[in-house]
């Protein structure tokens, strides 16, 4: 009877061990494939952190076309007297300008000048208006042109005499057009800046 309970119970013994080794490699194996799936997560995720910048370096966005030049020019530019001294006589802009071939409602010609010290202490605004009467261009017809002045007495925003030095300027052309809150601009031409030397 003795040798019958140890031998029952060796028995049950090899079937409690059996089953957990069977519990552990499952247990071994669900961590395995839970590591192999995590590992190709994070491969995934690193390759695509890698690639971002290379797609994005390729993906540059091309040079812009340069912008056409409007229809309304500053055909010529000339500054008299050079060198300019103050208070000796006005200093002359004249300005030749071109207008477009249609002018689309617009009914006012402005043309501006700004003269400004490198400081920007002493600066003054010329500006002149014109009125504009409808036109057409045919083909094969020459635009409009009009030639503009713009006197400068010497006298900056204070109405001192600018002193001795070099200035610079821009000149503007616009075309405006008269509109519900006044006059509204239609069309810029491209300016033209410099330098002029007062004594």
């Amino acid at each position: 009877m003795a040798h019958t309970s140890i031998a029952m119970v060796s028995s049950a013994g090899r079937d409690v061990l059996t089953a957990g080794t069977a519990f552990l490699r499952s247990l071994t194996a669900g961590r395995t494939e839970r590591f192999a799936a995590a590992g190709l997560m994070l491969g995934c995720t690193l390759g695509l952190l890698l690639l971002s910048p290379l797609d994005g370096f390729a993906k540059t966005k091309p040079p812009r076309a340069p912008r056409p030049e409007p229809e309304l020019k500053i055909l010529e530019l000339n500054i008299a007297p050079t060198p300019y001294e103050a208070g000796n006589g006005p200093l002359e802009f004249s300005v030749n300008v071109q207008l477009p071939k249609e002018l689309n409602g617009a009914t006012v010609l402005e043309v501006s000048s700004l003269i400004s010290s490198p400081s920007k202490t002493s600066l003054r605004f010329l500006t002149h208006r014109q009125a504009l009467q409808p036109q057409s261009i045919k083909p094969g017809e020459a635009r409009t042109t009009l030639p503009i002045r713009l006197s400068w007495d010497g006298q900056d925003h204070r109405k001192q005499l600018a002193g001795p030095g070099a200035y610079a300027y821009e000149v503007r052309v616009k075309l405006l057009a008269n509109g519900e809150k006044g006059l509204r601009t239609m069309m810029v031409a491209w300016p033209k800046r410099g330098e002029l030397t007062v004594k």
